[in-house]
């Protein structure tokens, strides 16, 4: 039989050592040999022992802060022995590793799997208050461990040491360290002229020493 199905690109890749490992740009492998966390829905297929339990976002205390704000990531346990396929509607993988005390803020719709050695908390965005339904709340990852996080196209890393803006739709993670915040568009001139994808006219605030990574996009997940 022959077919471009079956090149080599598109063969599943041979894991040296159990963990999470990028099989093409919008598909990722878990070698899993004991637990990981991801995504509810994500798995697209798997071979081996494996169970999926659903826990919700994260604990009673985040579940309750995501049902009241729109934000965390639901998630499930993968426990056992085996490989798993997880995916998110074909958008981009990309892989962080945190050190021991790196830290993390990721928007909960691009979370797509973590290590179980790795804190997950619900932090608050200050600024907003209850005036946007683009999200108050983010979620925050303290290592060691590795995260996948999904981008809607290829991903732009800025560099902040002075005060950048961004659509909240668009920013996907950032240094846990910057302070952050919510505008009025027009505050800044901007009126009407972004936050297209949702209605609201606000844009997100970094202050402070560290990166954040936007998308092409801002599209609402």
């Amino acid at each position: 039989m022959r077919s471009d199905l079956f090149a080599t690109e598109n063969l599943e890749k041979a894991s040296a050592e159990p963990g999470m490992r990028l099989q093409n740009k919008s598909m990722l492998k878990v070698d899993l040999d004991g637990e990981c966390y991801a995504r509810t829905g994500s798995m697209v297929a798997y071979q081996g022992q494996v169970q999926f339990t659903a826990l919700g976002s994260g604990g009673a205390a985040k579940w309750l802060k995501s049902k009241l704000t729109g934000e965390g990531v639901p998630l499930m346990k993968l426990a056992g022995k085996g490989d798993v396929m997880l995916a998110d509607r074909a958008r981009e993988i990309h892989l962080i590793d945190l050190g021991p005390g790196d830290a993390i803020t990721v928007n909960g719709a691009n979370i797509l799997a973590f290590d179980t050695t790795v804190t997950y908390d619900i932090k608050m965005v200050q600024g907003l208050g209850m005036l946007s339904a683009a999200g108050m709340f983010n979620c925050v990852f303290t290592g060691p461990g590795r995260i996948a996080i999904t981008t809607d196209g290829y991903p732009l890393t800025l560099t902040i040491d002075e005060p950048t803006y961004a659509d909240p739709q668009a920013a996907i993670c950032w240094s846990a360290n910057l302070q952050t915040g919510y505008h009025r568009a027009d505050q800044l001139g901007l009126g009407t002229l972004i936050g297209r994808s949702t209605g609201e006219a606000f844009t997100m605030s970094f202050t402070g020493h560290g990166f954040v990574v936007v998308q092409p996009s801002e599209q609402a997940h």
